[in-house]
């Protein structure tokens, strides 16, 4: 079982890995040449460890960025590194369903195979804000951009795996954050938008939650279906990254007493990667991981029901920001 002590010592789980594993060591000896994955936020932290990682093993990598220039940068860093990597750009805001409406139009044309969809990219105890579609923003760009994404790619994965006859793989990034949410409800479905009682934290906990109740639903669905394609959600760790913007100063001052638990970017990335490639995961499903292990989440993760209204909601929302 992965706790405490396993975080501290670094102790492998029954995956051979632990928390003190580097995306490289998880991904050792493993050619991917033949595969192609799409990776939000891939141009920086954890994101772009995961790049150059998948691009290492011989990944076609497409980069889904707001920040072109930041992703330029990224690609160039990589490509110095290793010649022969494949890494591509495309432009993409989560918080924007016309962006990645735009996003998944402008992969569909390039006629590429989809073999992994890595949910990575989010923000993380941000201000109250509301995004132009009128969504608490955390809401919007880690879960239901996300989610309309992943539906969007459903069929372009579909199609690959049955031509292919490779599993087809969806990770969503997800946090331990998952368990302080808001009392109660675990998601405030009727108040999402709104900015009494809102906490910057719940609301990040709220969204990370929605993460893993995606990834249940959707498997449980794919499953039914019969379709080659797992999804599984990870906690990658407690990592210094772009991410803690919002929360720096806090963030330093809780690692002076809690050293213990933080992790560098290569250890932040290998659970994702692990997942993302190993053969070892073939056929799990619907599980969540952390420090390469599978992991018990919270009961509101594990709930059916309110993974069901989540979809529900989510289909919801973005058909009513549709018509606007």
């Amino acid at each position: 079982m992965v706790g405490v002590i396993s975080l501290i010592t670094g102790m492998a789980g029954p995956s051979g890995f632990g928390s003190a594993s580097t995306a490289e060591q998880v991904t050792q000896g493993i050619d991917a040449s033949n595969l192609t994955a799409i990776i939000t936020g891939g141009a920086s932290g954890i994101g772009l460890e995961t790049t150059r990682v998948l691009a290492l093993r011989k990944v076609h990598v497409i980069i889904a960025a707001r920040n072109i220039e930041s992703a330029e940068e990224a690609k160039q860093q990589i490509t110095q590194e290793n010649k022969s990597a494949r890494v591509d750009i495309m432009k993409l805001d989560l918080c924007s369903t016309k962006s990645v409406r735009s996003f998944v139009d402008n992969f569909i044309a390039l006629d590429l195979p989809l073999n992994i969809l890595i949910n990575n990219a989010g923000i993380m105890f941000c201000p109250f804000k509301i995004s132009e579609e009128g969504i608490e923003m955390q809401f919007a760009t880690n879960h239901l951009g996300h989610f309309l994404l992943t539906n969007l790619l459903l069929d372009k994965m579909k199609q690959t795996a049955k031509t292919t006859g490779i599993e087809g793989r969806i990770i969503n990034l997800s946090s331990i954050a998952h368990r302080y949410t808001y009392f109660r409800k675990g998601i405030k479905f009727e108040k999402i938008n709104d900015k009494k009682g809102h906490s910057s934290k719940k609301a990040y906990g709220q969204s990370k939650l929605a993460n893993i109740l995606h990834a249940n639903e959707l498997s449980r669905r794919l499953q039914e279906e019969g379709v080659n394609i797992t999804v599984n959600s990870v906690h990658p760790g407690v990592i210094m990254t772009p991410l803690m913007r919002y929360s720096s100063y806090t963030m330093h001052l809780l690692k002076i007493f809690s050293f213990y638990i933080w992790k560098n970017v290569p250890q932040g990335a290998a659970t994702t990667c692990y997942v993302a490639l190993h053969p070892s995961v073939k056929g799990v499903t619907g599980k969540y991981f952390v420090d390469c292990n599978e992991f018990k989440p919270s009961a509101y993760a594990k709930n059916k029901l309110l993974a069901k209204k989540l979809w529900d909601f989510s289909n919801k929302l973005i058909n009513s920001i549709s018509k606007a």
